[in-house]
């Protein structure tokens, strides 16, 4: 069973693209977990495209190479996602953002892929808290 903050997480991720959102009930977690590591890297994935959306490109690069910098350690198929391919994904953000004053890009987002077919259909069925099922469509 996953917790209601982490299904959030990842609606608000792939569904919404609310990084910000992300970042909320993330940190959240986060805190509550003991500080996890690949939370954390899960958090600041989101922080840095909310960064890279509203312009602030060396925001988004530092936050994304703290991101992969916890990527070393060996999640794959951890929390029931594929964590090789997003911090795969992250690193090609990160060396597009580096050239970015020479060939700018519009932002664009990424996608966690979910393993766990529990938690996929959890994460798509998912009404963030204070959320009512009318408001969700």
């Amino acid at each position: 069973m996953y917790h209601r903050l982490y299904i959030e997480y990842l609606y608000y991720f792939n569904v919404e693209q609310d990084y910000y959102e992300c970042h909320e009930v993330m940190e959240e977690l986060w805190l509550n977990e003991g500080r996890n590591r690949l939370l954390q890297a899960l958090l600041q994935v989101a922080v840095g495209l909310h960064h890279f959306r509203n312009g602030n490109v060396e925001g988004a690069i530092r936050l994304f190479e703290a991101a992969l910098a916890k990527s070393k350690e060996t999640w794959s198929g951890k929390l029931g996602i594929d964590t090789d391919k997003l911090f795969n994904e992250t690193r090609e953000y990160v060396k597009k953002l580096y050239a970015y004053e020479k060939v700018p890009f519009s932002f664009y987002p990424l996608h966690i892929f979910i393993l766990d077919p529990e938690l996929e259909k959890a994460v798509i069925n998912c009404v963030p808290k204070g959320v009512s099922e009318e408001d969700k469509f």
